[in-house]
C-alpha cells in the first residue's frame, strides 16, 4: 500500500508561483509513472489531468493549459515527486492531487482511471 501526502498549496496573487510536493511513503514509487490532477471549483466529480512523468523522470507531459508555466519532477531517492507552477492564474485555482499509476517502468498516462493511488489534495487558491 503507499500512501501519498501533498503539500505546498496556498493562496497566491495572480502571477506568482507555487511549488507542490508528493511525498510517498509505505513502499518505493520509484518505479512507477505518477501524475498531478487536480479539481477545479463547481467540478466535483472530475479530477482534470494536469501533468505526468515516467518512472526515470525523462518522459513528461502536460494538459495544453500549464504548458510552458508548469515543470513536474521527481526524486526517486526522497520517493517524491514535484510540481512547479509559475505565472498563476485565477483558472489554475483547483485542488490538486498526485497520483501513482500501477504499472511498473510504464509510459506515464493522461486518464485518471490509469492511477491507483491518490493523496488527499493540497487546495490551491489564485486571486486575480
Amino acid at each position: 500500500q503507499v500512501q501519498l501526502v501533498e503539500s505546498g498549496g496556498g493562496l497566491v496573487q495572480a502571477g506568482s508561483s507555487l511549488r507542490l510536493s508528493c511525498a510517498a511513503s509505505g513502499r518505493t514509487v520509484s518505479n512507477y509513472p505518477m501524475g498531478w490532477f487536480r479539481q477545479s471549483p463547481g467540478k466535483e466529480r472530475e479530477r482534470d489531468f494536469v501533468a505526468a512523468i515516467g518512472w526515470s523522470g525523462g518522459n513528461t507531459y502536460y494538459t495544453d493549459s500549464v504548458k510552458g508555466r508548469f515543470t513536474i519532477s521527481r526524486d526517486n531517492a526522497k520517493n517524491t515527486v514535484y510540481l512547479q507552477m509559475n505565472s498563476l492564474k485565477p483558472e489554475d485555482t483547483a485542488v490538486y492531487y498526485c497520483a501513482v499509476d500501477p504499472s511498473l517502468f510504464g509510459r506515464p498516462t493522461i486518464n485518471s482511471d490509469d492511477y491507483e493511488y491518490w493523496g488527499q489534495g493540497t487546495q490551491v487558491t489564485v486571486s486575480a
